[in-house]
């Protein structure tokens, strides 16, 4: 039996996006790797082309669609390496068990499912009204629960191979993931000492809903981690879908400069659907903040060429949907869940060590 499941629940068919992205947008991922000078890719002549030379022109070409090759290469070979991994640990403990494989593994995953509540389908419903086509609750109630019944056996499925791993030989990934060099700038939003082990820096986007969705998520791993994690902030505002994002973005700027940035970023998200310049000031107030420094702050778009130059840096990264946040140069898009953030932080700390 294959627990290596694709999750899909529709109505006909119904995606669950993960990020905003402009039209046309594809989801970015780490930056190339050098390649070795020794790897030839051609000769014209006396002239060697290597393939470091290819990976730097592909970068200065589409360093988006670089990112993304690279990231689904990885992806796919890390695929590949956790199935290799996990059906290795479980033939060894069903021979231990004197059981056939398929009966061993049925039974163990089993024992880890929880089932799904009636609470749990309503709150899916209602954090994910855009995706339900405009259907009530009614109608998406078994599509829902076949969807989150399918989740919760990938989640006990990913829970025994776990606990396998921990009782089982030690098991060591070697393989790397790409990663990008994202400088943090001294006017970057910081949560966290600079001496972390662990630098998250996030390209988002005030008005985009995704954006607000990691937040929380964001939160839990500060304080999980503590001191442990560093958490950087960088704009990006998708102009040709949120139009009040750029100037949210400045506002955010504003604020920073008296030393109240993550609280107006909280109160901007709390307020996604009202962005207007007029209530970028009412939340500048709220937050006890110097209203008339403040205002010429916006008034004179005092920070606009701060984030526009952000964009630029997320740009040659190859940035182009939100949230994109990096681990320690590792791309994670969209509004992940925790466990995916605490999975990456994890390994990131034990390579640390």
């Amino acid at each position: 039996m294959m627990f290596f499941m694709r999750t899909t629940f529709a109505t006909g068919a119904i995606l669950l996006a993960l990020s905003c992205s402009t039209p046309a947008q594809q989801p970015a991922a780490g930056q190339a790797g050098s390649a070795a000078a020794s790897d030839v890719a051609a000769r014209v002549g006396d002239r060697t082309i290597t393939l470091k030379e290819l990976d730097d022109r592909w970068r200065q070409n589409d360093p988006a669609q670089q990112a993304q090759a690279l990231n689904q290469l990885y992806e796919g070979r890390r695929g590949a390496l956790e199935a290799i991994v996990a059906q290795m640990l479980i033939e060894q403990a069903a021979k231990g068990k004197g059981m056939a494989v398929e009966q061993y593994t049925e039974a163990e995953v089993a024992s880890r499912i929880k089932p799904v509540t009636e609470g749990q389908i309503v709150s899916f419903f209602q954090e994910n009204q855009a995706q339900m086509q405009g259907q009530p609750l009614q109608a998406m109630t078994t599509p829902i629960r076949n969807y989150l019944e399918e989740q919760e056996r990938a989640n006990a499925y990913r829970a025994f191979v776990n606990d396998l791993k921990k009782a089982g030989p030690a098991v060591t990934m070697v393989l790397d993931a790409p990663r990008s060099e994202v400088a943090v700038d001294a006017g970057d939003p910081v949560l966290g000492p600079a001496t972390a082990r662990v630098t998250i820096v996030e390209f988002s986007d005030f008005q985009c809903p995704f954006c607000q969705r990691v937040s929380p998520t964001l939160k839990r791993v500060r304080e999980t981690y503590g001191d442990r994690v560093r958490i950087v902030w960088k704009d990006f505002p998708l102009t040709s879908i949120h139009p009040q994002a750029f100037k949210a973005a400045e506002a955010a700027q504003c604020a920073h400069e008296q030393g109240k940035f993550w609280e107006y970023h909280d109160r901007l998200f709390a307020n996604q659907q009202t962005l207007q310049v007029e209530s970028l000031k009412k939340y500048a107030a709220d937050a006890g903040l110097d209203a008339a420094k403040f205002g010429t702050c916006l008034d004179t778009a005092k920070y606009a060429e701060r984030v526009q130059a952000q964009m630029g840096v997320g740009a040659e990264l190859g940035v182009n949907s939100t949230p994109a946040v990096y681990i320690n140069g590792r791309l994670l898009t969209g509004a992940q869940p925790y466990e995916t953030f605490v999975s990456v932080i994890d390994e990131e700390l034990a390579r640390a060590r």
